[in-house]
């Protein structure tokens, strides 16, 4: 295949991987609960990951005006992507929750083939719109946060509730209380059975 072929069928699955991430999270909820064996250890020890992650999504959308401006302050001075870093805490704590090894290979599989080029989409939406997308994309990393805030020239942003509230990213929350009560509906059938 050409580079012009293959930069087209790149392009394409993208677009699809942006369109299916939703309802593949729905899909593969319903799986995840179906094979789960959660014990209430497992359970308390996901809360390593799945806090932090809550924490990391709520913190990003209070800082980000999404197509409107390059954010480069608060955890966007640490990572690129802190909302698709949080999800991955999230999701990889359940997956400890489940108690299951498969699921972790399943959704590391996943996110390799939706989020990634999910990310390469967006980068490439961002570096058309904004300009000084390359510089700092030279500085920031784009998942794995540096420790210390990269000076990206723009000045100190700082949280906003209405963002927040607008992003409706309590709705992460919402959904984990429900994925908890969920395992703990499944591990008390598995109990009972």
């Amino acid at each position: 295949m050409n580079e012009q072929g293959t930069k087209k069928s790149r392009t394409t699955w993208q677009k699809i991987a942006r369109r299916i991430r939703v309802p593949l999270g729905f899909v593969f909820a319903a799986v995840f609960l179906w094979l789960a064996r959660p014990t209430w250890q497992s359970m308390l020890g996901s809360l390593l990951l799945v806090l932090p992650g809550l924490w990391l999504r709520g913190y990003a959308a209070g800082y980000v005006r999404k197509n409107s401006e390059l954010t480069t302050t608060g955890p966007y001075a640490h990572t690129r992507n802190p909302l698709y870093l949080g999800s991955m805490a999230i999701a990889f704590g359940f997956a400890a929750a489940s108690g299951r090894w498969v699921i972790f290979i399943v959704l590391a599989a996943l996110f390799l083939a939706i989020y990634l080029p999910t990310i390469l989409s967006e980068e490439e939406y961002l570096r058309a719109h904004f300009s000084e997308f390359d510089a700092y994309a030279a500085k920031v990393p784009r998942l794995l946060p540096r420790l210390t805030p990269a000076s990206t020239g723009q000045t100190a942003g700082t949280f906003s509730r209405p963002l927040y509230l607008h992003h409706r990213e309590y709705n992460a929350a919402m959904g984990s209380a429900a994925i908890y009560a969920a395992l703990a509906a499944r591990l008390w059938f598995l109990a009972a059975h």
